[in-house]
C-alpha cells in the first residue's frame, strides 16, 4: 500500500469514527440564551423549534435548528422524538445525597430535624458499601428526574464522597461535591477536626476536582458547627484552591440566624461569618438565604456570591418564603435547588411549581419561562458553568432532558385546552413530575430511558419511533 493509499485509510478511519459520534434527534427544541428578567422583550431570551433538530457530535451541542427535509438526507439516522419537548439538562444547585433516605421525615423544623433525623441518618454513612449503595440510588432519582448536574452535599466521612464520585464518574456526569466540614455542635460520632477537616479535604480535592467532569466544593455544614478555627482551615483550602467552589447553608431559619448571633458575636451577621474567613464569592453558593438583612443582600452584590433557592424545603420546614424579586433587583445570581432530604422531591419541575407558590404568596408572579430558565441555563450560570452546560449553543456539553408533554390523564385533559407555548411551559410546570421525563442524556449519550432499558448508543431509524 502505497503512502496515498494509506493516507485515505486514515482518513476513512477518522471520518467514520466521527460519524460513529454524531447523533441527530428530531423533536420540540427549547432554550434560553438569557434571563428572562432581564430582557425588554421575552423571544431574545429564549429559543424555540415546534421541529427541530438537535445535533450532537463528540458528546457537544453541533447543532440546533429548524428541522428540513434535507436532514432526513444528510443524516443516516435520525432519534424520532416528535411531539415531546427537548431542554438542557436540570441543574440542582443544593441537595443532599445522604439525606435520600430520610427524605419526608415528620414534623420539625431545621435545628430539631437535623438532630432528630439528619445526625443519625449520616452516621451509616462511615460504611463505604452503605455510601455506595445510596449514591447509585441517588445518582440514578437524578437521572429518572431528568437532573444532569448538581451541586451535592456529602457526609463528615471521606469514604462517603470517595464512594460518591466512584459512582457519578462512573455515569460520566457534571457534578460539584464536597466532604462535610463539621467540628462542633453534633453528635461526637459525626464530628472531624480543623486539622482532619482540612487535610481530608485537601486529600480529596487532589484526587478528584476537575477529574472527568467532576468538581469540588468545599463544604462546611453551616456555622454554627464549625468553630472558627474550622472556619479559618476552610478559608486557607478556599486560597490554596481559588478554583474549587465553597458550598454551605445561610439564614434558612430564624432561631438558626439567633444561634450564629449567639455564637459569633463579634460578626456583623451571618453571612459577613462567611466572609470573614474568605468563604464569599464567585463560586460561593450559600443554599436558602430566605431571612436576609439589607446589609446582607448588599455584601451578596459585592461579593458576587451565590443563593440556592429550594422551594420545597423551604415550605416542609416551614422556613419562610425566598425574595426571588429582590435578588434580582441586587443582580445577584441564583439557582433551583430541591434541597432533598428536607426537600419532598428530587423533580424540578415540582421545584418550580412551589416556587410559583411561594412568589404568589408574596403578591408576585413567576413565569414558566423564568422557572424553566432557574432550572437549566440559571442553574448553570449560578454555579459559573455556563460555559460549559445550561443552553445548546454550540460547542457545549449535551446534557439534556426528552420531556413528554402530558404524561397523565389530568395533563392530557389540560394540554387539550392549551393555546401558546407560554400555557403549555406554564401546565408543565405546575402539573409535571419525574412522569414526565421520557429520557435523559448524559454528553450526547442515552442514560435513562423511561421504559428503563439504557443503551450505549441511543440511534433507532428515522421512521421509527423512540
Amino acid at each position: 500500500m502505497n503512502k496515498n493509499a494509506i493516507h485515505l485509510y486514515l482518513l476513512s478511519l477518522v471520518y467514520s469514527q466521527a460519524a460513529a459520534d454524531t447523533t441527530a434527534i428530531r423533536s420540540s427544541l427549547l432554550h434560553f440564551i438569557s434571563d428572562p428578567a432581564k430582557v425588554e422583550h421575552l423571544p431574545n431570551a429564549y429559543q424555540y423549534f415546534e421541529d427541530g433538530l438537535l445535533v450532537i457530535e463528540g458528546g457537544h451541542v453541533k447543532t440546533i435548528k429548524a428541522f428540513s427535509e434535507s436532514d432526513s438526507t444528510q443524516y443516516q439516522e435520525i432519534v424520532d422524538h416528535r411531539g415531546k419537548l427537548i431542554v438542557p439538562g436540570f441543574i440542582d444547585t443544593h441537595i443532599h445525597y445522604p439525606q435520600t433516605q430520610m427524605i419526608a421525615a415528620y414534623g420539625e423544623q431545621l435545628l430539631e430535624w437535623l438532630e432528630t433525623y439528619t445526625f443519625p441518618t449520616e452516621k451509616q454513612f462511615g460504611d463505604k458499601a452503605h455510601a455506595k449503595a445510596i449514591s447509585q440510588f441517588f445518582i440514578n432519582e437524578l437521572l429518572k428526574n431528568g437532573t444532569t448536574s448538581a451541586l451535592v452535599f456529602g457526609t463528615v466521612h471521606p469514604q462517603s464522597m470517595e464512594a460518591f464520585f466512584e459512582e457519578a464518574l462512573d455515569k460520566n456526569m457534571r457534578i460539584i461535591a464536597g466532604k462535610v466540614m463539621m467540628d462542633r455542635n453534633a453528635p461526637d460520632y459525626l464530628l472531624d477536626t480543623p486539622e482532619t477537616g482540612y487535610q481530608e479535604s485537601k486529600s480529596l480535592i487532589n484526587k478528584w476536582h476537575n477529574h472527568g467532569r467532576l468538581q469540588y466544593a468545599i463544604t462546611p455544614r453551616f456555622a454554627p458547627t464549625s468553630t472558627p478555627e474550622q472556619l479559618a482551615a476552610a478559608g486557607k483550602l478556599k486560597a490554596e484552591y481559588p478554583d474549587v467552589y465553597v458550598h454551605t447553608h445561610l439564614s434558612e431559619n430564624k432561631n438558626e440566624i439567633e444561634w450564629v448571633k449567639s455564637l459569633f458575636p463579634g460578626r456583623k451577621g451571618y453571612f459577613d461569618v462567611y466572609e470573614h474567613y474568605g468563604l464569599a464569592g464567585k463560586r460561593s453558593i450559600f443554599a436558602h438565604a430566605v431571612h436576609l438583612t439589607d446589609q446582607e443582600w448588599s455584601a451578596f452584590q459585592r461579593t458576587n456570591s451565590v443563593i440556592s433557592f429550594c422551594p420545597t424545603s423551604n415550605l416542609f420546614l416551614g422556613s419562610g418564603l425566598f425574595d426571588l424579586e429582590k435578588a434580582e433587583q441586587k443582580n445577584v445570581r441564583v439557582g433551583l435547588g430541591t434541597d432533598v432530604g428536607a426537600g419532598t422531591s428530587f423533580s424540578q419541575l415540582e421545584s418550580l411549581s412551589e416556587a410559583y407558590k411561594i412568589i404568589q404568596l408574596q403578591g408576585k408572579k413567576l413565569s414558566a419561562f423564568k422557572g424553566l430558565y432557574l432550572a437549566t441555563l440559571g442553574g448553570a450560570t449560578s454555579l459559573s458553568l455556563d460555559d460549559k452546560i445550561g443552553n445548546f449553543e454550540v460547542g457545549k456539553e449535551a446534557d439534556f432532558v426528552v420531556l413528554n408533554w402530558a404524561a397523565t390523564d389530568l395533563q392530557k385533559l389540560r394540554y387539550q385546552h392549551i393555546k401558546s407555548l407560554e400555557d403549555k411551559l406554564f401546565a408543565l410546570m405546575m402539573l409535571g413530575d419525574e412522569r414526565n421525563v421520557e429520557a435523559t442524556y448524559i454528553a450526547g449519550k442515552l442514560t435513562y430511558s423511561v421504559n428503563g432499558k439504557v443503551t450505549e448508543n441511543a440511534k433507532v431509524g428515522f421512521c421509527r419511533k423512540f
